[in-house]
């Protein structure tokens, strides 16, 4: 079956180094970190203190006070976000057919923030005070719905859930709209906002973050031996997508070609992945195979990685298995070593990143990578420094809780 060609004409981020793609990519570029102490609650009685908040973002500069009070931040993050991808794009609605454009926008969690401030007002207040508003703030479909809302779409709309893969998935997905002539444009991507005391102790309590509380901008170290752990981050990523043709005929600009998209299921843990990477190893092989391309052609990975002693391991067994012999020349990097673990957000955030690593000739590097782990292989990581290279063709990897693996390929636009 013929699948039409999708590029990628917009993007927009909500991010702990920034709130925007150039001040993202500058701190990238930089090897900066975005992880602070967490000051937007008393960390006090936590074990954990330290986590990726958003910076440089304002609702007010994106919403009126009373539309913001009705958004929880993981809508507000997601929204702000689909309206730089859409200026970026220079897309116009009203010129065209909206029941052919959509909007796919996952969520690992959704409103935690709302959830636990309405949980309050129950206990403290009574239900009759809980506010009307919590559905609509808290349910994990709010982001695809109010952008569809914003900009009068008609066409495919839904929410994606799926852990730490929901941001690939969402953008897989709409990929296949377009593939299958479902749809001329789908706004894509996830967003997560759970740095609040919940959020925190949940993930706290299984054992699952980093307690480096002092020296937090060095407590995500992908692949690196003393990694203990991820960093919780919150924000948005999310992308345009457009059938090659459609973009073509209203000069967009196009940043990329979205060639592939693979998933698979491990089928074997809530919480830790399969042990011997096969989920992972058929998400790759899927996603290279969707888009027609043999592993010697990637330059540059960009890994799920997120500081995990376990997770790391089996991801960089499954890179040497797919990659094989060409392995040790693939510079591999975790962007989640600057940023933090986004969750639902992380997979559409690194697919940007592997876009303007295409666009700009960079690989951004995996920093506080200071003691090799055998265990890991001997897989270029490209330590603690960006490398100038010319990249073809990128991956992006994304595996979730509960066994949720996804991979996406993109590449250089070549007409």
């Amino acid at each position: 079956m013929r699948k039409e060609r999708v590029v990628i004409t917009g993007l927009g981020v909500v991010t702990p180094l920034g709130s925007d793609k150039e001040t993202l990519w500058s701190a990238l570029c930089q090897g900066k970190s975005g992880i602070r102490e967490i000051k937007s609650f008393d960390t006090s009685k936590h074990d954990v203190h330290f986590a990726g908040e958003v910076q440089g973002f304002d609702p007010n500069q994106w919403f009126d006070p009373k539309q913001a009070r009705r958004l929880d931040p993981f809508v507000q993050y997601a929204v702000a976000a689909a309206r730089m991808a859409v200026k970026d794009s220079g897309l116009d609605f009203s010129k065209i057919d909206t029941t052919r454009a959509g909007c796919i926008i996952g969520s690992g969690m959704g409103g935690l923030h709302e959830l636990e401030e309405q949980h309050r007002t129950l206990l403290e207040r009574g239900p009759s005070r809980v506010s009307p508003f919590m559905i609509t703030k808290l349910m994990i479909n709010a982001s695809a719905a109010m952008v569809a809302i914003e900009y009068g779409l008609h066409g495919p709309n839904l929410g994606v859930v799926s852990a730490c893969a929901t941001g690939a998935h969402a953008v897989g997905e709409a990929l296949r709209l377009i593939q299958r002539d479902e749809a001329d444009v789908v706004i894509a991507g996830g967003t997560e906002a759970v740095i609040t005391p919940l959020g925190v102790a949940g993930f706290m309590n299984m054992k699952a973050l980093s307690t480096r509380n002092n020296e937090p901008q060095r407590a995500s170290r992908p692949f690196d031996k003393e990694r203990d752990g991820f960093v919780l981050a919150a924000g948005a990523g999310i992308v345009i997508l457009e059938e090659m043709e459609h973009a073509r005929r209203r000069g967009a600009p196009i940043y990329a070609e979205l060639m592939g998209y693979g998933l698979s299921a491990d089928g074997s843990h809530m919480a830790a992945p399969e042990p011997g990477g096969r989920g992972a190893v058929n998400a790759m092989n899927s996603a290279l195979a969707d888009a027609r391309c043999n592993p010697e052609a990637v330059n540059y990975i960009n890994a799920h990685a997120t500081s995990t002693p376990l997770g790391d391991e089996i991801e960089a067994r499954a890179i040497n298995r797919v990659f094989n012999h060409s392995a040790p020349r693939v510079p591999v990097s975790s962007t989640k070593s600057m940023m933090g673990h986004l969750l639902g957000a992380a997979g559409s955030v690194e697919l940007i990143i592997c876009v303007l690593a295409i666009q700009r000739g960079v690989v951004p590097p995996t920093i506080n990578y200071e003691h090799p782990d055998p265990e890991c292989g001997n897989l270029d990581f490209v330590p603690n420094n960006a490398r100038e290279m010319a990249i073809k063709v990128a991956m992006s990897n994304s595996f979730g809780f509960g066994g949720h693996n996804v991979s996406l390929v993109t590449g250089r636009f070549e007409g």
